[in-house]
């Protein structure tokens, strides 16, 4: 077997992908969903803004990401895309919100970092609706 090679059609491949997106979806929305509710509550947004578009406009950028997309990366659709998403968002998290901390601040935005791309270059693996999609794609010659 051919560990290095990242179109093998290897069943524990697959289900390790699988296994990963949930896991990291899951573990992001507990980061995102406090972020949705502080945007419902309608209150005084308190918020870093790093682009200059103000706090609330950052704040819905960041649930965006950390929230509809890691809804995205658990189903495995538009997976690539999302991945985009929270790929940008964690290198903003780690190198410039934390970008003076101590390693220790920035290291879980760095883990999640590194495991989305990961999952960038390996993709979403068969059992996502990405693959069903591709798969009848191909059967109808879309």
């Amino acid at each position: 077997m051919n560990y290095f090679n990242s179109n093998s059609s290897s069943v524990p491949k697959d289900i390790i992908l699988l296994a990963v997106r949930v896991f990291v979806g899951f573990a992001m929305l507990s980061h995102g969903f406090p972020k949705l509710q502080m945007l419902l509550e309608g209150g005084k947004i308190e918020f870093f803004d790093f682009i200059g578009l103000g706090p609330t406009v950052t704040l819905v950028l960041t649930v965006i990401a950390e929230f509809v997309c890691s809804i995205l990366l658990i189903l495995g659709l538009f997976t690539r895309i999302s991945l985009g998403f929270l790929i940008f968002t964690m290198a903003i998290a780690a190198f410039v919100v934390h970008g003076a901390d101590p390693f220790e601040k920035k290291e879980m935005s760095l883990i999640y970092l590194s495991v989305y791309l990961l999952l960038m270059v390996f993709g979403a693996g068969k059992v996502s609706v990405d693959h069903m999609i591709e798969k009848r794609k191909r059967a109808s010659d879309w």
